[in-house]
C-alpha cells in the first residue's frame, strides 16, 4: 500500500500554486524564508510521519489507553514518536522566535499538521492539543505566566489541553458549574467535574498543563460568568520544576470509536486536596480568551477530517488499481480475464467524489491558514481587516464542510474495498471511525450552523458575507475570460447559485427582522450545507482555473495527468454536487418550519 497519504504533488499546488505561500516572505515576520526552508521542513516532517507515526496506528487503535485505577498505560511506541516530533522543532513551528519557534507560517505548520494527522491521528492528538494551549498562553497569559507554562510546553516538557465541558454541559457552556474560590495568595481554588477532555491525563510529559473554564464566586450567570484559569497536573516550583501533586483527578477514561489513541477522560477538581488554579486574563472573558484557542482549533479539526479522507481516499485508490475483479461490462466471455476495479464506472466515481470532496477540503482549510498569515503577519491595516472579516465567515464552514463530507469520502473509501473494507485488515475502517469524531469536535456542526447563519452572515450589516461575495465574484470573472468553455460552464453554474445563495439569505433575513428568529435559524444546518457547497465550488473553479493555465505551459506528462485530474474533479464537483445548493436554497427561502414544528409526541 502507498504511505503517501497526502499526495505530496497536491500538497506543493496548493501551498505555492494556489497559497502562493512563498510570497509571505514579503512581510517582515517571515522575511528571509523561501521555498526551499518550506520545502525542507515538509520533508522532513513526512519522513517523521512516515517512519515513527504510520507504523503503530493501526496498533494504539487496537490497544487504546487503559486507566487501571493509579495510571494510564499507553503503548511505548506514542511516547517515542512524541519524542521524535518534539526533537524535531516541529512542536514550536509556528511561534515566535523569541519564544524560541522557528517563525514559520501558520499555513506551514497546518500543512505538517495534516501529514502527521494522515499517518496517525491518536498520537498526534496530544501535540496539537498542546500547540494550542501554548498559542492560547502566548496571546493572553502574563509574562510570568508564558515562562511557567507556555515555553515548557514549546520545549515538548510539558502538555496542555482545554477543559470546557462538564457532564451536564456539554455545548452549553453557560450552564457550567466548576468554581473558582478566590485565594489570599491570588490563585483561586478550583472545585468541580469536567467530562471529555482529550489528553487529560497520560505520563508522556513532565506535567499537564489544563486551561480550565470555571465560575468565580459570586459571578452572574450565563456566560458573561465564565473565567478561564490555568490548573497544573502537577503545581510548579520557582525554579520551574514540577512540585507537588495538584488536586486534579482521573475519575476514568471514556473509550471512543475513534481517535483511541488520545485519552479522553473525566475528570474531577479538588475532591481530593486542594486543586489550584491561576486567572488568565480578565475575570468574566474565560470564553472569549478560549475562543482564540477553538477558532484555530476549528480550522484544524476541518484539516484533520480532509486528511483522515485523503489517507482513505489514497489507499482506496491504491486497492482499486491492483484489486482484479469482474470484466468489462460489453464483455460476456466467462474465460476472459478479471479487470482491476478500477476499470468500472462506478468505483471510478467513487474515487471521483473522494478527490473533489478531499481536495476540496484541504485546500479551504489551507486556505483558511493563509487568512490567519494574512491578518497575523501583514502590514497593511486593510488587508488584515479582510482577512479577519473572510475567516469569521470561513471559520464555521471549515470546520463542518470537512468533517461532513470528508467523513463521506471516508465511507466511500470503504465501499471501494468491498468486504475487505470493513475489515482491520485494511486501515479504512479505522480512518471512518477516527474521521466520525470529527462533525462533534469544537463544536457540533449544528451549532456551526447556528453561527454561521446567527452571527456571522449578519455581523457588520453582513460585511464579512459580502466581501466573500465580492471573492467568488472575482473568481467568476476571471474564469469567464480565461477563453476556456469548461471553465466558462463552471463559472456559470457557480454564479447561479451564488445568486440563489444571496437572494435566500436576505429572505431570512427579512424572517430575522420581523421577529421570527426560531424560523430564521431552524435550518441553520442546510444554509451551513448550501454555503458550504458554494464556496467549496468557488475553491475548485479557482484549482481548475490554475490547472488550465498550467496545462498551457506544461510539457510533463506527469504534470499534465495531475491537472487535468483537477480539472476533472471540478467538472465532478460542479456537475454532481453544486446543483444541491439550488435545491437547499429553494427550501430554505420557504421558511420551512418542519423540523421547528414538528411535535415531539410524534417521534
Amino acid at each position: 500500500m502507498s504511505t503517501e497519504l497526502i499526495q505530496r504533488r497536491d500538497l506543493d499546488f496548493l501551498l505555492h500554486e494556489f497559497l502562493q505561500v512563498e510570497k509571505l516572505s514579503d512581510y517582515p515576520r517571515y522575511a528571509g524564508q523561501d521555498r526551499a526552508t518550506y520545502d525542507g521542513v515538509i520533508d522532513a516532517a513526512s519522513t517523521l510521519a512516515e517512519e515513527q507515526f504510520l507504523p503503530h496506528a493501526a496498533k494504539i487503535d487496537a490497544n487504546e489507553p487503559h486507566f487501571d485505577g493509579e495510571r494510564v498505560h499507553i503503548i511505548p511506541e506514542v511516547k517515542a514518536a512524541l519524542d521524535a516530533y518534539i526533537e524535531g522543532g516541529f512542536l514550536s513551528t509556528a511561534f515566535d522566535s523569541e519564544h524560541g519557534g522557528l517563525q514559520l507560517p501558520y499555513t506551514i505548520f497546518q500543512a505538517l499538521s495534516s501529514l502527521f494527522t494522515a499517518a496517525n491521528i491518536g498520537t498526534s492528538g496530544y501535540l496539537f492539543l498542546t500547540g494550542a494551549a501554548a498559542n492560547l498562553l502566548r496571546a493572553h497569559g502574563t509574562p510570568e505566566q508564558r515562562q511557567r507554562y507556555m515555553a515548557p510546553m514549546l520545549s515538548g516538557r510539558y502538555f496542555g489541553t482545554m477543559c470546557l465541558s462538564e457532564p451536564q454541559a456539554g455545548s452549553s457552556l453557560g450552564d457550567i458549574k466548576t468554581r473558582a474560590t478566590p485565594r489570599a495568595d491570588g490563585r483561586y481554588d478550583i472545585s468541580g467535574s469536567k467530562m471529555w477532555i482529550s489528553g487529560g491525563e497520560h505520563e508522556l510529559s513532565e506535567n499537564i498543563v489544563l486551561l480550565v473554564l470555571a465560575r468565580i464566586d459570586g459571578a452572574p450567570a450565563g456566560v458573561k460568568g465564565i473565567s478561564l484559569f490555568i490548573v497544573p497536573k502537577f503545581r510548579v516550583n520557582d525554579d520551574g520544576s514540577p512540585g507537588e501533586r495538584n488536586g486534579v483527578r482521573l475519575l476514568g477514561l471514556n473509550h471512543k470509536m475513534g481517535y483511541r489513541g488520545t485519552t479522553n477522560t473525566a475528570l474531577n477538581f479538588g475532591e481530593r486536596g486542594d486543586c489550584q488554579g491561576e486567572l488568565v486574563g480578565a475575570p468574566g472573558q474565560g470564553l472569549a480568551c478560549m475562543f482564540h484557542m477553538m477558532n484555530e482549533a476549528r480550522i484544524g479539526v476541518g484539516l484533520s477530517a480532509a486528511a483522515l479522507a485523503s489517507a482513505g481516499y489514497r489507499y482506496s485508490l491504491d486497492y482499486a488499481k491492483t484489486r482484479l475483479q469482474g470484466r468489462p461490462v460489453n464483455n460476456k466471455n466467462p474465460e476472459a480475464k478479471p479487470i482491476a476495479i478500477i476499470e468500472h464506472s462506478d468505483v471510478r466515481r467513487m474515487l471521483l467524489q473522494q478527490k473533489a470532496y478531499v481536495e476540496g477540503g484541504l485546500a479551504l482549510c489551507f486556505y483558511c491558514a493563509r487568512l490567519v498569515d494574512e491578518e497575523m503577519a501583514n502590514p497593511d491595516p486593510k488587508a488584515k481587516a479582510d482577512a479577519h472579516l473572510l475567516l469569521e465567515i470561513l471559520t464555521p464552514i471549515a470546520k463542518a464542510w470537512p468533517s461532513e463530507f470528508c467523513l463521506e469520502a471516508n465511507k466511500l473509501a470503504i465501499q471501494v474495498l468491498g468486504g475487505y473494507g470493513y475489515t482491520r485488515d485494511y486501515p479504512v475502517e479505522r480512518l471512518y471511525r477516527d474521521n466520525r469524531l470529527n462533525p462533534i469536535h469544537e463544536g457540533t456542526n449544528g451549532i456551526q450552523g447556528l453561527d454561521l447563519l446567527g452571527r456571522k452572515v449578519t455581523m457588520q450589516n453582513g460585511a464579512a458575507f459580502k466581501l466573500l461575495l465580492a471573492k467568488m465574484q472575482a473568481s467568476i470573472a476571471s474564469a469567464q475570460a480565461s477563453g476556456d468553455a469548461a471553465l466558462a460552464e463552471y463559472a456559470s453554474a457557480l454564479a447561479k447559485v451564488i445568486d440563489a445563495a444571496t437572494r435566500t439569505t436576505l429572505t431570512l433575513g427579512a424572517a430575522a427582522a420581523q421577529g421570527k428568529v426560531d424560523l430564521f435559524l431552524a435550518n441553520a444546518h442546510l444554509y451551513l450545507e448550501m454555503l458550504g457547497h458554494t464556496v467549496i465550488g468557488w475553491i475548485w473553479l479557482q484549482q481548475a482555473t490554475l490547472a488550465t493555465q498550467a496545462l498551457a505551459t506544461t510539457a510533463s506528462a506527469v504534470d499534465r495527468d495531475f491537472y487535468e485530474g483537477k480539472r476533472w474533479a471540478c467538472r465532478y464537483f460542479i456537475r454532481h454536487e453544486l446543483p444541491k445548493a439550488l435545491r437547499q436554497a429553494e427550501l430554505l427561502a420557504s421558511l420551512d418550519d418542519t423540523s421547528l414544528s414538528l411535535p415531539i409526541a410524534v417521534l
